[in-house]
C-alpha cells in the first residue's frame, strides 16, 4: 500500500479491531497490518481475495480473523503458526482443503465452514454451523478431523523416512559390499603382484646360485687341469738321468776328439813326429789324407759324368722337340 492506504488503514483501526470489510482487495495488507500488532481483530469480509501470502503467517498477534465472502481457493501451508487464533471466519468461499497444519491453531474455539466445496471428510466434520453454538463445534470437530490427518501425515512421513532410511541401510550395505570387494581385489592384486616379486626373486636366486655352480666348477676343473700339468711337470724330470749319460758321452767324445787332434797336431807341427809314439799316428794320418784325395778324385770324376749325362739328355729332349 502506498502511505495513503497506510493512513486510511489507520483510519480503520478501532481500539484493537481493524475494518477492511467491503474494500475491493484483491491481497492481504500484510507489511501495513504487520505495523499494527495490537490490532488482533481483522475483518476482511465480501471483498476479492483469492489466497494469503506465505509472510500472512507472520501475524500471531491475530486472534479473530474474518475472510468470508472472498474468492479463497486455498490457506497458506504455515497456517498453523497463527497460535494465538480463537476466532475464524471462512464462510462462503471455495475452499476444498485445510492445510495440515490447521491441526495446531490450539486456541481455536470458533470456526464456519459454511458454503465451501469441502471434500467430504472435512465436510462431515465440520457440521452446518447455522449458529454460535455450532460454530464452536466445528472448531472442536475440525481441529480434531485435521489433527487425524496430521498424525497419518506424521505417520507417512515417519514410514517414508523409515523407508529412506532402509534404503540408505541398503544404500550403505551395497556401498560397504563394494568397497569390501575393491579392497578384496586391491588385496588379490597386491598378493599377486607380491607372489610374482618372489617368482622374480626366486628365478634371480637360482640363477645366481647355478652361476654361482658353474663358476665353482670351472674353477674346480681349473684346479684339477693345474694339478694334473703340476704332476706332469714334476713327472717329466725323471728321464734327467738319461740325457745327463749322453751328455757325459758327448763330452767324452769331444774330449777324446780334442785330445786326439792335440795330438796329431803335437806329431805333425812339433819336434814331437819324430818321436817313436808319433810315427804311427803320422802314418795313419798321412794315409787318411790319401784317401781324401782319391776320393776327391773320385769325387770330381762323378760330377763330371753326371755333368756330361744331364747335357745329352738336355740336347736330346731339345731334338726331339
Amino acid at each position: 500500500m502506498s502511505k495513503n492506504k497506510v493512513l486510511n488503514l489507520k483510519d480503520k483501526i478501532s481500539g484493537n479491531e481493524v475494518d477492511l470489510s467491503l474494500s475491493n482487495l484483491s491481497e492481504v495488507p500484510v507489511k501495513e497490518l504487520s505495523q499494527f500488532p495490537k490490532a488482533t481483530a481483522v475483518d476482511m469480509s465480501c471483498n476479492n481475495i483469492i489466497s494469503l501470502p506465505p509472510e500472512f503467517c507472520s501475524l500471531i498477534h491475530l486472534v479473530k480473523l474474518d475472510l468470508s465472502k472472498n474468492q479463497l481457493t486455498g490457506l497458506p501451508d504455515d497456517l498453523g503458526n497463527l497460535v494465538n487464533l480463537q476466532h475464524l471466519d471462512l464462510y462462503n468461499n471455495k475452499l476444498t482443503v485445510l492445510p495440515v497444519s490447521f491441526s495446531q491453531l490450539r486456541n481455536l474455539k470458533w470456526l464456519d465452514l459454511k458454503d465451501n466445496p469441502l471434500e467430504p471428510g472435512l465436510a462431515k466434520a465440520a457440521g452446518d454451523c447455522l449458529d454460535e453454538k455450532q460454530c464452536k463445534l466445528c472448531a472442536i470437530k475440525v481441529l480434531q478431523h485435521m489433527r487425524a490427518i496430521q498424525e497419518d501425515v506424521d505417520r507417512a512421513r515417519e514410514k517414508r523416512l523409515l523407508k529412506e532410511k532402509e534404503l540408505e541401510k541398503k544404500r550403505e550395505a551395497k556401498q560397504r559390499e563394494r568397497e569390501a570387494k575393491e579392497r578384496e581385489a586391491r588385496k588379490r592384486e597386491k598378493a599377486e603382484e607380491k607372489e610374482r616379486r618372489r617368482k622374480e626373486y626366486n628365478a634371480q636366486m637360482a640363477a645366481a646360485a647355478a652361476k654361482a655352480q658353474q663358476k665353482k666348477k670351472n674353477e674346480e676343473k681349473k684346479k684339477k687341469n693345474g694339478q694334473a700339468a703340476d704332476k706332469n711337470v714334476g713327472a717329466k724330470p725323471a728321464p734327467k738321468p738319461c740325457r745327463s749319460l749322453i751328455g757325459l758321452v758327448f763330452k767324452l767324445l769331444l774330449l777324446l776328439m780334442l785330445g786326439m787332434a792335440g795330438i796329431v797336431a803335437a806329431c805333425q807341427l812339433t819336434d814331437l813326429q819324430k818321436e817313436a809314439v808319433c810315427v804311427p799316428i803320422n802314418a795313419i794320418v798321412t794315409d787318411g789324407a790319401s784317401w781324401v784325395k782319391v776320393q776327391e778324385g773320385v769325387v770330381r770324376q762323378l760330377l763330371l759324368n753326371l755333368s756330361s749325362a744331364v747335357k745329352e739328355l738336355v740336347e736330346s729332349a731339345q731334338t726331339k722337340n
